[in-house]
């Protein structure tokens, strides 16, 4: 393959990332603005609201993007895929970039869709998630990246409707509400919607959400290594239920 053609490939890479990134905040700040702010409905219907969005929204995003270039979206994912080797540093690099300034770009078009009803582009967030609230971040994100590795790994032709109904389910399960997005934590921060977070809980729900990822990994692996083949060892306990 030509120099330039890897080249080309690579943008269409780093395009994906930031576009899928992008609509993913998009769609996890808008329904909270339009919900509360200009619906006036309570706390509970604005975080059904948001989901149902963000689950219908990613299961869109990975089945359009993935079958054409990456399809991440979440620094947590492309760290675990680089920890295991399946991605360069360089490329968990740029794609994490990416991925911010897809998600801080997000933030901007949502404030921009409303700004006709709420005149403001740019807030940093005093909404503070504290005590548990940094538990749930593990989970989910635990949770999240042994999902992915164990689907990717079962070449399973159900993974985008399956992330998106686990990331929505954790959303209503989980106190923090399941953020489980280092990019999309970044960027609440500069939202005034109910969706934000603090920049001091941000860096915590990071740091939370990093560990998950690593327990994730080692959980995957640990699971792979007690059942060298795994999609045998599935459809023998499919046969003994």
């Amino acid at each position: 393959m030509s120099t330039l053609k890897i080249k080309n490939l690579q943008n269409v890479f780093h395009h994906c990332e930031f576009l899928g990134s992008m609509f993913l905040v998009i769609a996890a700040i808008s329904p909270t603005i339009l919900f509360t702010e200009l619906l006036g409905s309570n706390l509970a219907i604005a975080v059904l609201a948001d989901a149902i969005a963000v689950g219908f929204v990613l299961y869109a995003l990975i089945e359009i993007f993935s079958p054409v270039c990456t399809s991440f979206f979440n620094p947590a994912v492309t760290l675990a895929l680089a920890i295991d080797k399946k991605l360069t540093w360089k490329k968990f690099t740029v794609y994490t970039l990416n991925q911010i300034l897809g998600g801080i770009t997000g933030i901007l078009i949502s404030h921009m869709m409303f700004y006709h009803e709420i005149p403001k582009l740019i807030e940093i967030s005093t909404i503070t998630r504290s005590g548990g609230n940094y538990l749930a971040e593990v989970l989910g994100t635990f949770f999240l990246i042994l999902a992915i590795f164990s689907l990717v790994e079962q070449k399973s032709n159900k993974t985008a409707q399956l992330i998106g109904f686990l990331v929505a389910g954790m959303l209503l399960a989980t106190s923090s509400t399941m953020f489980a997005n280092p990019q999309v934590t970044l960027a609440r921060i500069f939202t005034y919607s109910i969706a934000g977070i603090s920049p001091i809980d941000a860096g915590i729900f990071i740091i939370m959400q990093l560990i998950g990822a690593i327990l994730g990994i080692i959980a995957f692996k640990h699971m792979k290594k007690n059942c060298s083949d795994y999609n045998a060892c599935r459809y023998n306990n499919e046969i003994h239920q």
